[in-house]
């Protein structure tokens, strides 16, 4: 069978074509921010579905004989962990997000930490893991409201009119300050549909380290906002406020392939390579094959082509959502204080607003220490996005 040289030439271009947009597809199957990313790869969970597998082993093999709760001696506790948890319809993720934070910590890291869930519900009962040994017996207090009738009753209206916005930063104010008086140095704030990675603890303390330090350096003194143990890669992608730098740069790199072809023609003007490359041809296949290029940078996406550095770094603009705070206690007074003010509002966008009003350094960590779980059935007054 005879097969001419264009139809070999042919099929070899349609070959590297698929094999190119295969390899891209690989890439960037999993960026939220790139134009071919997959919600089907995306969101398939991964190491998420093993850590809670961990987690749920360690909450079914619970032994109130060999538990170990926080310190007795305040001085030896670093961080209070609260988990505010209300009543979700259908799954309920509370045992696998305790658990993956407990499961690996060694009884020292344990004791550093005191370990609160806030049940935000008039009636605690609701809550299906209310009642459940485990709940008290791994954890240093399960927090409920200690009001008295009239407080309660504005609460049960909350909770009767599906007052989110209201309730949610209630709840949020009143377990943020529940961890203040622990007066640990720092407090993390988990919501109750993440999983914790394994190492969470110690990845945790060093990257406060980290940001005390990067503080210090910028401001003279270890003082910062918050910390987010995690945050989206959806709102970090090519951002319209942008788009002059993104202009810029693309002029930027349109330029290397004139000044070349400039420095050819008056280095060597009659040699044959000079000849050949600076034709009309030439000059069409070349910035037509840039263009495609610069596409296929921004196609490609911004977390896979110039994804967050490991470590700790500012994340003043786009960091999203409220899954997983760490507070300094100096600034918690402070934030409690400024949402009573407020009232109402997102948890979230407030944070933003405080940190904006008054200059305060934000930090991240890169990768998260914590993964969302909860995208199905996450909403309501604990989740701004619905996710």
């Amino acid at each position: 069978m005879h097969f001419s040289p264009s139809r070999l030439v042919i099929g070899f271009t349609v070959f590297i074509a698929c094999s190119f947009f295969y390899t891209i597809n690989s890439i960037s199957a999993r960026d939220p921010t790139s134009v071919f990313f997959s919600p089907r790869k995306g969101y398939a969970p991964r190491y998420s579905a093993i850590r809670r597998q961990q987690a749920e082993a360690f909450i079914e093999a619970y032994n109130p004989a060999s538990v170990v709760k926080t310190s007795p001696d305040e001085k030896k506790r670093k961080l209070c962990v609260g988990i505010p948890s209300f009543n979700r319809p259908g799954a309920q993720y509370l045992p696998d997000t305790v658990g993956s934070l407990l499961e690996g910590l060694t009884p020292e890291e344990r004791q550093e930490i005191y370990f609160m869930v806030f049940i935000p519900h008039s009636k605690p009962e609701t809550h299906p893991a209310y009642h459940e040994e485990w709940l008290s017996g791994l954890t240093d207090q399960v927090l409920t409201y200690g009001y008295g009738f009239d407080r309660m009753q504005y609460i049960r209206d909350l909770e009767r009119t599906n007052n989110y916005k209201e309730k949610g930063l209630f709840d949020y104010t009143y377990l943020l300050n529940a961890c203040k008086e622990q007066y640990t140095p720092y407090i993390a704030l988990f919501e109750d549909d993440t999983v914790a990675i394994d190492g969470w603890y110690h990845r945790t303390m060093a990257a406060i380290h980290e940001a005390e330090q990067q503080a210090a350096l910028q401001r003279a003194k270890p003082y910062f906002l918050y910390l987010r143990l995690f945050y989206t890669e959806e709102f970090l992608g090519w951002n319209a406020e942008d788009w002059k730098t993104y202009l810029k740069n693309s002029i930027y790199v349109g330029i290397i392939p004139a000044v070349v072809l400039v420095l050819v023609r008056f280095a060597q003007p009659t040699t044959k390579l000079s000849l050949v490359l600076l034709t009309r041809r030439t000059f069409i296949a070349t910035y037509a094959s840039l263009a495609i290029l610069i596409l296929i940078f921004f196609g490609l996406g911004r977390v896979t082509v110039l994804p967050m550095p490991v470590g700790v770094h500012e994340m003043s603009q786009f960091g999203c959502c409220s899954q997983a705070f760490v507070f300094p206690n100096v600034k918690a007074g402070e934030l409690v204080e400024y949402f009573k003010d407020r009232h109402i509002g997102y948890m979230d966008v407030l944070t933003e607003d405080f940190a904006n009003e008054r200059g305060e350094l934000r930090y991240a960590v890169t990768p998260s220490v914590v993964q969302h779980v909860g995208r199905a059935t996450g909403n309501g007054p604990w989740n701004k996005w619905g996710r």
